[in-house]
């Protein structure tokens, strides 16, 4: 996906038909939540009867593993990027600030696909980058918005923003909440404060 696509393009390529849609997306929130509960240890058949369908439609649909955790990882990017158009039109501190708590939450879904996906790609291959790039393209307009409208300093870009949200994110903690108040340091260093 490049810089210059439109923002409603997807990575994913989704079924056509309505019933095989369906089917597809019932797969993949399965996926999502059994993967959150059980890592790397869920089965292909736990998701399939958690779905709500057999087997062969699963298959039918990821004809591997590994297609099934792509497709997760790239639909995680997917809502990430499309959360950020919903923001196009709210204060540019805080929808810099919500996008940055979806990243968050991205993120913590993400451990558990990158892992697997690692299993059996390398880190440089084309999915990460797509998926690198889409977050770039989708994170930008909302930092430039916040710089133009004077809230955020301007010598920052989105990468060196998302990095430091992923980095801090990453941090190993037990508790989800200093994770949260750490990012809310670094995003609250973005901002211009007025002088009194």
């Amino acid at each position: 996906m490049s810089t210059t696509e439109a923002p409603q393009q997807t990575l994913l390529t989704r079924p056509k038909r309505a019933d095989a849609r369906r089917n597809y997306e019932k797969v993949l929130a399965a996926a999502r939540e059994a993967f959150a509960e059980g890592g790397e240890s869920t089965s292909l058949e736990q998701i399939a009867h958690r779905a709500g369908v057999g087997i062969g439609t699963l298959y039918r649909h990821f004809p591997t593993r590994q297609a099934l955790v792509e497709a997760l990882y790239v639909g995680e990017v997917e809502e990430v990027c499309h959360s950020a158009e919903e923001l196009s039109e709210a204060d540019p501190w805080e929808a810099l600030n919500h996008w940055f708590d979806r990243l968050i939450d991205y993120i913590a879904t993400k451990r558990v696909l990158a892992h697997e996906l690692l299993n059996n790609l390398h880190a440089d291959a084309p999915v990460f980058g797509e998926c690198r790039t889409a977050l770039f393209t989708a994170g930008e307009p909302l930092l430039r918005r916040a710089q133009t409208a004077g809230v955020v300093r301007s010598d920052v870009t989105i990468s060196q923003v998302i990095q430091i949200v992923i980095g801090i994110a990453k941090t190993p903690s037990s508790d989800p909440a200093q994770v949260e108040h750490l990012v809310r340091v670094a995003l609250d260093g973005l901002r211009i404060q007025p002088h009194g």
